[in-house]
């Protein structure tokens, strides 16, 4: 592996490993039948970057690997405030026709890797690698559709607080998640999230005066988190 970058948590793995969960964060957990990322399970991501990079947070902060290939926009920073151990991702953000070999690579030595595919995957090479990360206990984590998934996670409806009066500044953004899969996870469930600079939570953090926006009653096209509007990364 490259300097900076050690060997992943779970690279030999026992039976009982290969049941562990990965921990997501609370306010997130009820969305998986099994608590969070259970190992070996293809979980993809649809509609929100903010979301993904919420799932990583618990599981690197607590000493897990991850691997993200295809985001050269990918924010450091706005991981970093999501709480993710940015000291534990591993980027690739352009893998150009390398892709399968680069995310077979990083199954055999990663406890998570998300791929952004972007349609660039034929559905065979999609499969043979969330078959090679249930050989290899670790958790394959699309960005976007995936043939065969476990679990799917749509990112539904969102506003935004902090505009008071007409003027101020966004500061906590609402977020609706829907989840469906297959096997335990075929039950379809939903969860209202707020996200913030002090991570995802339950709970709105937004003072009474603000308000949300748009109001609940209005159905508008989701917003562009401003979380995730910063600065590529070089390849």
């Amino acid at each position: 592996m490259p300097d900076g970058v050690g060997v992943a948590s779970g690279l030999t793995l026992t039976s009982v490993d290969r049941e562990r969960v990965l921990p997501v964060c609370q306010a997130l957990a009820g969305l998986f039948p099994w608590g969070g990322l259970r190992r070996g399970s293809t979980v993809a991501v649809r509609g929100s970057a903010t979301v993904l990079l919420a799932l990583l947070a618990e599981a690197t902060a607590g000493g897990s690997w991850a691997g993200v290939i295809g985001m050269p926009r990918l924010g450091i920073v706005a991981a970093s405030e999501l709480g993710v151990a940015v000291s534990r991702l591993a980027l690739v953000p352009k893998p150009g026709a390398d892709l399968p070999a680069v995310a077979g690579a990083l199954l055999d030595g990663m406890d998570i890797v998300v791929i952004a595919a972007a349609g660039r995957l034929q559905e065979s090479h999609a499969r043979r690698l969330s078959a090679r990360a249930r050989h290899r206990g670790a958790v394959l984590v699309p960005f976007g559709p995936w043939p065969g998934a476990d679990l799917e996670l749509a990112h539904v409806h969102s506003r935004w607080a902090g505009m008071s009066n007409g003027y101020g500044h966004f500061h906590t953004r609402e977020l609706t998640i829907a989840a469906q899969g297959r096997g335990s996870a075929a039950r379809p469930s939903t969860a209202t999230v707020f996200v913030s600079r002090d991570g995802v939570t339950t709970e709105p953090v937004a003072l009474p005066s603000d308000g949300f926006w748009p109001p609940a009653a209005e159905s508008l096209p989701v917003m562009p988190s401003a979380l995730e509007n910063v600065t590529p990364l070089r390849a």
